[in-house]
C-alpha cells in the first residue's frame, strides 16, 4: 500500500475532483461498476476519499490514481509531492 495515497489528506479532495476519479478509474477498469455505485452510497466526501482510496490501494493501483489527481488536481497532486 501505497504510503502517500494513504497518508492524502482527505479532507483536500472536493467532490468534483471524487466524482471524476471514480469516473476515470471506472475508465481504466480499476473500480467496476458496482463498486463505483457503492462508493456513491457513502455520504459524507471525506468517508468517501477514503473508501476510494483504500479501495484502489487495496488493488494496487496507486499510479493510476496519482495520475487522475495529476490531470484533475493539479494543485493536490503537487502538495502530495508527487512529480
Amino acid at each position: 500500500i501505497s504510503s502517500a495515497l494513504l497518508q492524502t489528506p482527505k479532507r483536500f479532495i472536493s467532490g468534483p475532483v471524487l466524482r471524476s476519479l471514480l469516473d476515470h478509474l471506472l475508465e481504466k477498469k480499476v473500480l467496476t461498476i458496482d463498486e463505483v455505485d457503492e462508493a456513491k452510497t457513502v455520504k459524507n466526501r471525506k468517508d468517501k476519499a477514503s473508501w476510494v482510496f483504500d479501495t484502489v490501494s487495496r488493488k494496487g493501483a496507486d499510479s493510476e490514481m496519482f495520475e487522475v489527481l495529476r490531470e484533475e488536481d493539479p494543485f493536490l497532486y503537487k502538495h502530495l509531492g508527487l512529480k
